[in-house]
């Protein structure tokens, strides 16, 4: 009998990097190479929350043909096996943690509950992986199982089953890497694989919410040749979406030195000549906004993709927040960070996209969040409309407090935020998100490079593969997932486009 290895992707969500699917995180990578050399002689599956999902409903969706759910975008080749898979599986690595508030169309994260479950079926040893290995190890009561190894950071061959409380060198985890291909064939969409660069927060004072500091203290950049590496590795699995996320500030990499940036971007585009998307993610504006980051965002207009994004947390316009949790970029600094990188990258691209715009964060429930502070972010975000300026996107959202982090110990219960949050956040939608996105997708304009995910009744939804890509709603319609398609943009609403199939719009099934 063949012995089996399972991975159950439950999902992850952090500040530094994304896990939910087209995402494929660093923990995903990491068990299938510790599992594949731990176990040379097993047959390593992986598996995501949605495949169990998918045969615990009686192998169909939960929803009528032509509408989806999420248990149909984020399909593997073992979907309809997964059960059997679980309880045939020696090893099963759980992986699964939401540092920050997150809800997506085509995907669920899986919940404690269902990760009981899920362990349940299973026979075999079991290992939880990611985020909430550290909030259970905090908060024992969160999950209700027993585990026979827990790892907060990373999974190697060597401590499968002994667990670990910090990060493996990344040496150790290049030795675990082989051919991705095993894992790659296994997945049923097009992934988009999340590059960490390093670990850990270049800033001499912390955010108070932030988990990357509690991940890790120190920080630890990675080499760049083993960066390429692992990015040629993955092209040469067939993988053509990368994105350079899965640490606190692409800018600050190695501390902004401009030439071994420069470098490292012309490489994994000589490496990976057929690549289709090259992103980058998580910017802070106090690096953006030097000389030194002028000159990088120069460097990732030349070598990126276009629908490119550099997400600024400025997460508070208001002085006193930003004094009380020590987030130390003011408004002025944060202006100057989107006029460097307007400046870089708000021209077209070959499709016609802008070539890298700003994005911004904002976060509500900090410690000294008062009915003004609305007023100083809404005053903001309209001096940058009124200025011209161009932004791919806002994130608004309410502050976790992740454990082991400041805001863990002082979070206030009665921000004002926590009763007038919804009404906030949609007077920032229409006030500013709404707006700009006229003005980056005027009408007329031609989206290129979309695929289909998910159907509603409103319709067929849209999104190009990369860095917060806009959602496009072709109304009326509802088309097969993957499917491909340029749209012509009709209309716009606070949090997504309207667009068809003009005549200058290619398809192609």
């Amino acid at each position: 009998m063949v012995r089996i290895a399972a991975i159950v992707d439950c999902y992850t969500v952090e500040p530094s990097g994304l896990g939910v699917p087209p995402y494929l995180s660093t923990y995903a990578r990491a068990a299938f190479g510790a599992l594949t050399h731990a176990y040379p002689d097993a047959d390593v599956r992986y598996l995501t929350i949605d495949d169990v999902r998918w045969c615990r409903n009686g192998g169909r969706s939960f929803v009528a043909a032509p509408l989806t759910d999420p248990l149909t975008y984020s399909a593997t080749a073992s979907r309809d096996d997964a059960l059997r898979i679980l309880a045939d599986a020696e090893v099963v690595v759980v992986i699964a943690g939401d540092a920050v508030p997150s809800v997506h169309l085509q995907a669920r994260n899986g919940s404690p509950v269902e990760i009981q479950e899920v362990l349940a079926l299973s026979g075999g040893q079991r290992v939880l992986l990611g985020p909430l290995a550290n909030q259970v190890l905090s908060q024992p009561e969160v999950l209700d199982i027993r585990f026979d190894a827990m790892h907060t950071h990373t999974l190697t061959a060597g401590d499968v089953l002994l667990g670990s409380r910090s990060a493996a060198s990344y040496e150790r985890l290049a030795a675990d890497r082989g051919p991705y291909a095993g894992l790659i064939n296994q997945l049923g969409w097009r992934p988009v694989a999340e590059i960490e660069l390093y670990r850990g927060c270049t800033r001499r004072r912390f955010c108070s919410f932030c988990n990357e500091p509690v991940k890790s203290p120190l920080v630890d950049f990675r080499d760049p040749d083993d960066v390429v590496a692992e990015v040629t590795a993955l092209y040469e699995a067939g993988v053509r979406n990368f994105r350079l996320g899965q640490q606190t500030c692409f800018f600050s990499y190695l501390r902004r030195d401009v030439s071994a940036i420069g470098r490292l971007l012309a490489s994994i585009r000589e490496q990976c000549p057929e690549l289709e998307v090259l992103h980058i993610d998580n910017a802070d504006p106090l690096a953006v906004a030097s000389a030194a980051g002028a000159k990088i965002a120069r460097l990732v207009a030349t070598y990126c993709t276009e629908g490119n994004c550099a997400p600024m947390g400025i997460e508070s316009f208001d002085p006193v927040v930003i004094e009380a949790n020590a987030l130390t970029c003011t408004p002025e600094i944060l202006l100057r960070a989107v006029a460097n990188v307007n400046e870089a990258g708000a021209h077209a691209g070959p499709r016609g996209l802008p070539i890298l715009l700003p994005g911004l964060n904002l976060v509500y429930g900090l410690s000294g969040e008062t009915h003004r502070t609305h007023y100083e972010n809404r005053s903001w975000l309209v001096r940058i409309l009124d200025a011209g300026y161009q932004c791919h996107r806002i994130n608004v959202r309410q502050a976790r407090a992740y454990p082991g982090t400041s805001l863990d110990d002082r979070q206030p219960s009665t921000a004002p935020s926590a009763e007038h949050f919804g009404t906030w956040k949609a007077d920032v939608s229409y006030v500013f998100d709404q707006p700009m996105k006229q003005r980056v997708y005027p009408a007329g304009m031609i989206i290129p490079g979309l695929h289909s995910f998910f159907v509603t009744t409103r319709g067929t939804w849209y999104r190009r593969l990369g860095s917060y890509s806009v959602q496009v709603v072709e109304p009326g319609t509802a088309r097969s997932l993957f499917e491909d398609a340029d749209l012509v943009v009709t209309g716009h609403e606070p949090r997504y486009i309207y667009g068809n199939r003009g005549a200058s719009s290619v398809t192609a099934a």
